[in-house]
């Protein structure tokens, strides 16, 4: 006879939960850097975000991934640019509308990378 054990919640760090949500840990509210995160309350914050979050998502601070996407350029390409910090909205639109020259390469570069990978993947 096998005895059934409770089923457990499975919970995770903050500075994963953060990533999950594609925010910087920093930005977040202290009482969200401070507990455990179950896997329901991440369901609910990516299902119904509180205003704390909907606010970071779309002003920022964004990652290296979401600043990457934002501009059109990989992450190694944003660290060949020298951005290694995260970047607000308004810091992102303004480096757009500077267009510096190693901003106009990455983004050259990243159209050929699809490129490449497109003619690969169609072989």
């Amino acid at each position: 006879m096998t005895s059934s054990k409770p089923k457990t919640t499975q919970t995770m760090k903050p500075v994963t939960a953060a990533k999950k949500l594609g925010v910087p840990l920093s930005a977040t509210p202290a009482e969200f850097q401070a507990g455990v995160i179950s896997r329901d309350e991440l369901n609910e914050l990516q299902s119904t975000p509180p205003a704390w979050l909907a606010d970071l998502r779309r002003n920022g601070p964004h990652t290296k991934q979401v600043v990457a996407a934002k501009l059109k350029i990989s992450v190694a390409g944003l660290l060949r640019g020298g951005i290694t910090e995260p970047l607000t909205t308004a810091e992102i639109d303004a480096l757009k509308a500077e267009n510096p020259a190693w901003l106009e390469r990455e983004q050259a570069l990243q159209v050929e990378v699809r490129k490449e990978a497109l003619r690969l993947k169609q072989g």
